[in-house]
C-alpha cells in the first residue's frame, strides 16, 4: 500500500522500526499531490524543498533517539490564513498576492515541536468569508467525491486535500462551521476545539469572538493526535479505545428533523447513528435545543460587525482587489449598530447557558453538521447568494467543542454529524467519535481515483 494511504499510527510504527524513512514518506505525499491536486485545486502552494529538508532532519533526529511523538515526520497542509515563515499567505485574495509571512503562527510552532512537517498551503474562501467564488486569487477547490460539487468552506482546500488522499492531516479555521461543514461535505473528520484552547497568533482573523483553529483528518484518531499537538495536555488520543457504555447522549432531533431543508437521507442517517451509539451502550435521550434561528442571527451579527472592522481600511484602500462575494458579505456589517451587537452578544450568553445546562445532564449532544450534502458548483456561478443550510454556528457563538464525523451518503455524496461536548471535553467527544467510527464503515470509505 502507498504510504500516503496508511493511517498515521501505522506509519509511526513503520518509521520507528525502520520499514519506512521520513524522506520516502514525504516523497510519497509529494507524488500524490502532483497526481491529484491539478484536478482538485486543493493546495495553492507546495514547498517541496522545505518539506524534503525537514524530512531529512526528522529522520536524523529519530535515528538519534530524539522522538517527538506520533506526529514525528508526518506531513500536513495549512489553510492559507495561517503564517508559515517565508511562505506566501494570500488569504485567497488578490489583495494579499505579494504577502509573505515573517514568522510561524503559534500553532505551526507547536506542530513543528511535535515533529510534524508543513508541506503545503491549502485553499480557502477569500478571507474566510463566502464562496466558492471565481474572481479570487485562485480557483475554488473541488469535492473529491464529485468535481461538480463544492467542498464547503471556508476550509475548502484542507477538506479536499484530506478527502482526496493527498494528506492525512490539515489545519483549518472555523468561525461559523468552516472546519466542520467542509468535513461533512467531503466525508472526513473535522474538530472545532473549545474557544481559546488553541492559540490564534499568526492567523488572519475573520471574527475574533467566534474564530477557532481545528484539525481536519482522515479519522478521529488522527484528528485527536493533531489536536494533542496543537493543545498539549488535551488528552484526546488517550481517551480513544474506551467503551461508551453508560455515557449519556442528548439527541437534538427536533433541531433539524422537521426542517424543510433537511434531506430525507440526512434525517435517516443521523437516526441510524444515534441507534448505533445506543447499541454500543450509550443512553440516548431526546433534548430540546435553543432556537437555531436566533443563534444563527446573533452569530451573524457579531461576525459581520467584527469582519467589517477588520476590513474597513482594506476596503477603502484596495476595494477593487476584493472579489464580488467578499464585498457583498462585508457589506452586511455596514448597517449594524453597537446596540445590535450588544443584543446579539446577550442572546449568545443566553444560548450558551442553555447548552451548558443540557451538558450538565448529558455527556455530549448529537446534531447534524449540514442538513444536506454538498450543493453543485454551478449553483454559485450566478449573481444570487446561495445559502448552505448548517447547524454549526451556535457552537462558535458559545465556544463549545464540536466534531463532525461521517455518517453515510446521499446521492453518492457524504453526510456528517456533530458530536458536541462541554468546554474542554475534547477527549470525551473523541472517545465517542472513535467508538462510532470503529462500529461503522463510514470513515473508511474513500472516493475513487483512477
Amino acid at each position: 500500500m502507498n504510504p500516503a494511504d496508511r493511517p498515521i499510527p501505522e506509519i509511526a510504527s513503520q518509521l520507528r522500526d525502520r520499514r519506512l524513512r521520513v524522506p520516502d514518506l514525504i516523497e510519497a505525499h509529494l507524488d500524490r499531490i502532483a497526481a491529484r491536486n491539478p484536478t482538485l485545486s486543493a493546495l495553492v502552494g507546495v514547498d517541496a524543498d522545505a518539506a524534503r529538508q525537514a524530512a531529512v532532519n526528522a529522520e536524523r533526529d529519530l535515528r538519534a533517539g530524539d522522538d517527538r511523538g506520533p506526529l514525528h515526520g508526518i506531513p500536513f497542509a495549512v489553510k492559507d490564513l495561517i503564517d508559515i515563515e517565508g511562505q506566501s499567505k494570500t488569504c485567497g485574495s488578490r489583495r494579499f498576492a505579494d504577502r509573505v509571512a515573517t514568522a510561524d503562527a503559534a500553532v505551526i510552532t507547536r506542530l513543528r515541536a511535535a515533529g510534524a512537517i508543513p508541506i503545503a498551503r491549502a485553499a480557502t474562501y477569500e478571507f474566510a468569508l463566502t464562496g466558492p467564488s471565481f474572481d479570487a486569487a485562485y480557483p475554488p477547490s473541488l469535492n473529491p467525491w464529485s468535481a461538480d460539487h463544492i467542498t464547503g468552506g471556508s476550509s475548502s482546500g484542507s477538506a479536499s486535500a484530506v478527502a482526496g488522499g493527498m494528506l492525512r492531516l490539515a489545519l483549518g479555521t472555523d468561525t461559523g462551521g468552516s472546519v466542520r461543514s467542509p468535513a461533512a461535505y467531503c466525508g472526513i473528520v473535522g474538530l472545532k476545539p473549545t474557544y481559546g484552547l488553541v492559540p490564534m497568533g499568526g492567523v488572519f482573523r475573520l471574527s475574533p469572538s467566534l474564530d477557532h483553529l481545528g484539525p481536519m483528518a482522515a479519522s478521529v484518531a488522527e484528528a485527536a493526535l493533531m489536536l494533542d499537538a496543537m493543545a498539549p495536555g488535551c488528552g484526546a488520543a488517550a481517551a480513544l479505545g474506551h467503551d461508551i457504555k453508560g455515557l449519556r447522549i442528548g439527541y437534538a432531533r427536533d433541531w433539524f428533523a422537521h426542517d424543510p431543508d433537511a434531506a430525507r437521507d440526512l434525517v435517516a442517517a443521523v437516526d441510524d447513528a444515534a441507534s448505533a451509539l445506543s447499541m454500543l451502550g450509550a443512553e440516548i435521550t431526546l433534548v430540546r435545543m435553543p432556537d437555531y434561528a436566533l443563534a444563527e442571527s446573533a452569530g451573524a451579527v457579531i461576525l459581520h460587525s467584527e469582519a467589517l472592522e477588520i476590513h474597513r481600511d482594506g476596503l477603502t484602500d484596495s476595494f477593487d482587489l476584493y472579489g464580488r462575494q467578499p464585498r457583498q458579505s462585508l457589506a452586511g456589517g455596514v448597517g449594524l449598530t453597537a446596540e445590535d451587537v450588544a443584543r446579539a452578544q446577550a442572546a449568545g450568553h443566553r444560548i450558551s447557558a442553555a447548552i451548558d445546562a443540557l451538558l450538565d445532564e448529558c455527556d455530549v449532544i448529537l446534531a447534524p453538521t449540514t442538513l444536506a450534502p454538498a450543493p453543485p458548483v454551478a449553483a454559485f456561478r450566478g449573481d444570487e447568494t446561495v445559502w448552505t443550510v448548517m447547524r454549526t454556528l451556535p457552537f462558535n457563538l458559545t465556544g463549545h467543542p464540536a466534531m463532525s464525523v461521517p455518517i453515510g451518503f446521499s446521492e453518492g455524496l457524504p453526510l456528517g454529524m456533530q458530536i458536541v461536548g462541554a468546554r474542554r471535553a475534547e477527549a470525551m467527544i473523541c472517545r465517542i467519535g472513535a467508538a462510532f467510527e470503529a462500529a461503522t464503515d463510514h470513515s473508511a470509505q474513500r472516493p475513487y481515483f483512477a
